[in-house]
């Protein structure tokens, strides 16, 4: 069944801990018993592993707002090259060690430049569960802010600062739930392993580095890092739709070069190469790339078009759903994302993207430049349009223009080569939805936004799943807050910022998520 309500997700699976104690007469029975159910699943000394006794957690690092606010006071902008993650990797070892949970700082090649593992240790031998949140931030235009991006300032009900949605909220959720399960000496009956990574945003040692370096110490069964998110109504606060990203878009950038005439800058001509890229940029900014639905996409609309009040939004999801041909898909799509209140998110949901990232030219002022580039960063539809399919579609475009488009292939990588390469991303199957850790948050859901529908749904953007996905491992995406789309375009944007509410609420939502896993 494509569309249902959370409720109606609840899987029959292992005995939950709240369960259990009503069933054996309550915390003295469960002293009598001493977890003997469990321990044929447990290997040799298990029993001793699973003795534990309440940590008394600080209640500041039990308090999301309060990390929160410690996590974006460190300034872990990357340019390009990684970020300074050592400050915040020590604050951070600092909770869980307050916490009695053994973590470990795992430096890079590059100066300052750290990975933080920590594993909660579980009471049986189950794969562990991977919480995989990044340390670095995308830099700031401080001059283009209202506050200070770096002061974690609370004000119209939102906590501002880089970092607030991506992705140091959903780090302090994760983390401060956890700790809640710790203070009321809860014990998992799998490890649970959180790694805050580095160079997410853009460097040589993420993810892939520490995965080629110590992949024993993440080697889990299911992992589960930023994407899905948490949609409202048109009245911008009332939870509408909670999804969990199963599946990214593929990523891969194009370079626009165009050539003319170099000359004095007294003498303009309709030619120069700027003007010709210029005119080129805006052709190709006024063209949408095809429409296509997959199964993802397709579930993913029908759960919208349930949760939505707007009655007309719905009934233009189901034309768009029920479209017989290409040009009938492509009016309902722009009625669809023309009525919809995230409309660049829907929009990024049915097509390759094209986004215009970086623009160079010129050097002097009396000079008129021979050459001028752009920079294009595309996202494409696992399913959908290739990304050989969308660069040749590019190159008959700009071909009349008189623009060259090269696909940006990694150093030492032909274009051909890469394409292959990225035929595979592209044919990369969908996490399986049969995982504990799915009906976890499927659980979360029903729970939490009650009144919400829950739904799987496609990443727009990427994630550092790509280890887990090389090995097979199911990975999902979620940013545990509802926001609205001011909220939303302004990731990686200015004045970054999430409701404070929406955050406590969100880190109800993981404690409630990792509630599954306890025994």
């Amino acid at each position: 069944m494509d569309q249902q309500h959370v409720s109606s997700l609840l899987p029959t699976g292992p005995l939950g801990r709240r369960s259990f104690l009503t069933r054996v007469g309550g915390l003295a029975a469960l002293g009598a018993v001493g977890f003997a159910g469990s321990d044929l699943h447990r290997g040799p000394g298990s029993l001793a592993r699973a003795a534990t006794t309440a940590v008394d957690v600080p209640a500041a690092d039990q308090d999301p707002l309060d990390l929160l606010k410690r996590m974006i006071s460190i300034d872990t902008q990357n340019f390009g090259q990684g970020g300074k993650t050592r400050p915040f990797a020590e604050m951070l070892k600092g909770v869980w060690d307050r916490a009695g949970v053994q973590s470990e700082i795992i430096p890079t090649p590059q100066p300052d430049n750290v990975h933080l593992i920590a594993r909660i240790r579980g009471t049986t031998s189950a794969a562990p569960v991977l919480m995989l949140g990044h340390s670095d931030v995308v830099p700031v235009e401080r001059d283009k802010w209202d506050v200070d991006p770096f002061a974690g300032v609370v004000k119209q009900g939102q906590i501002w600062g880089r970092g607030a949605l991506d992705m140091k909220g959903m780090d302090s959720a994760t983390v401060t739930s956890l700790l809640r399960h710790i203070d009321e000496g809860g014990q998992f009956e799998r490890d649970i392993i959180v790694l805050t990574d580095c160079d997410e945003e853009a460097g040589n040692y993420g993810s892939g580095w520490l995965a080629e370096q110590h992949w024993d110490k993440l080697d889990a069964g299911m992992v589960l890092t930023e994407g899905g998110w948490f949609l409202a109504q048109r009245d911008k606060r009332t939870p509408m739709l909670i999804t969990v990203t199963r599946q990214d878009k593929v990523y891969f950038n194009l370079d626009l070069t165009a050539n003319g005439l170099a000359t004095h800058s007294s003498k303009p001509n309709p030619d120069a190469a700027i003007v010709k890229l210029s005119r080129a940029v805006s052709e190709l900014a006024g063209w949408l790339a095809p429409v296509h639905l997959t199964r993802v996409t397709r579930r993913y609309f029908r759960a919208l078009a349930e949760a939505t009040t707007d009655q007309l939004f719905a009934r233009a999801i189901h034309r768009m759903l029920s479209a017989r041909s290409q040009s009938e898909l492509e009016r309902a799509a722009r009625v669809v994302v023309a009525r919809s209140s995230y409309p660049w998110l829907h929009s990024a949901l049915l097509r390759t993207t094209a986004a215009f990232v970086i623009e160079d030219a010129g050097y002097k002022e009396n000079v008129i430049p021979s050459t001028a580039h752009v920079r294009v960063n595309c996202r494409g539809i696992p399913g959908g349009q290739k990304p050989r399919d969308f660069l040749a579609q590019v190159r008959r475009m700009m071909r009349a223009r008189g623009v060259s488009v090269v696909l940006a292939a990694p150093e030492g990588t032909t274009e051909a080569e890469y394409l292959d390469q990225l035929d595979q991303v592209w044919a990369t199957e969908p996490a399986d939805l049969d995982t504990p850790l799915y009906h976890a948050l499927a659980h979360a859901a029903a729970s939490t936004y009650p009144d919400a529908v829950f739904a799987p749904a496609l990443f727009e953007a990427g994630t550092s799943l790509g280890p887990w996905r090389d090995h097979h491992i199911p990975g999902y995406g979620v940013y545990p807050y509802v926001i609205d789309n001011d909220q939303l375009i302004a990731m990686h944007g200015n004045n970054e910022r999430i409701y404070v509410d929406a955050l406590r609420r969100g880190t109800e939502f993981m404690y409630r998520m990792f509630d599954r896993f306890r025994v």
